[in-house]
């Protein structure tokens, strides 16, 4: 099947719709296809732009998806729209759900052990029809083979890695050849709300497209990481006024 996709500053985005981005990864687990899902913020993208080897990573995906407003204004600016917002919690959300309606398998791979531990047993609680096939903290060498051959040997439909950008895209990068089956999904800091450690936006700052500030305010230390987004818009604008030239 061909992929729609837009291009922003050299990273192709699958233009669907969150349903069917749904169901796409559906059909994979149910033909047990191999696939690897990026979930692409501005952040990600200037990083991409600034970075070949991690560029190189993000080309090799299979699908990447617009993770925040961001995306979707400049695929507005460059007359490209894409169709929605596709954002890496909300998809781990509507996986589980399903994984408990169909009784998948996953792994948990990221975040401290406490957090981890909590988040699987808050995965079990709201979602018991769901295997465990697997878990560990984040806090380990890239090259690890003991990860890879426990994941391997457990067999998960699906493999939540959260640990943060860019290690997670380039922890799937490093070993995903060695695995026959599986979605690889990079969910970054999805796996601290699923442990209740940390509370995801109010749906009014959803709504008004300011999640992002939301989190700056509860976590000053992102002001860095944030500064990505304008430094983004800037360069999208120079290609949309080099696009009409």
């Amino acid at each position: 099947m061909n992929k729609k996709t837009v291009k922003i500053l050299g990273v192709d985005f699958i233009n669907e719709h969150f349903d069917g981005m749904v169901d796409l990864i559906s059909a994979k687990i149910v033909e047990e296809q191999k696939t690897f899902i990026v979930t692409a913020n501005p952040e990600i993208v200037m990083h991409a732009h600034k970075d070949n080897e991690y560029y190189s990573i993000i080309k090799e995906a299979d699908y990447v998806v617009p993770d925040g407003y961001g995306i979707i204004l400049a695929s507005k600016l460059l007359k490209q729209p894409l169709k929605e917002r596709v954002t890496g919690f909300d998809l781990t959300i509507s996986l589980l759900e399903k994984a408990n309606r169909l009784n998948w398998s996953i792994y948990l791979l990221g975040g401290q052990a406490e957090v981890n531990a909590l988040a699987t047993n808050n995965i079990t609680e709201k979602y018991p029809n769901i295997k465990i096939a697997g878990s560990h903290h984040g806090f380990f060498d890239l090259k690890d083979p003991e990860i890879v051959d426990d994941i391997k040997n457990s067999s998960p439909d699906i493999i939540f890695v959260a640990l943060g950008f860019p290690r997670q895209e380039k922890w799937i990068g490093e070993h995903y050849g060695e695995f026959s089956k599986g979605i690889f999904i990079g969910v970054g800091g999805s796996i601290d709300v699923l442990a209740g450690t940390v509370k995801r936006a109010p749906i009014i700052w959803q709504k008004l497209k300011v999640e992002w500030l939301y989190r700056l305010i509860k976590q000053p230390s992102r002001w860095r990481r944030m500064l990505a987004l304008p430094e983004f818009l800037i360069e999208v604008i120079k290609l949309s006024v080099r696009n009409k030239d």
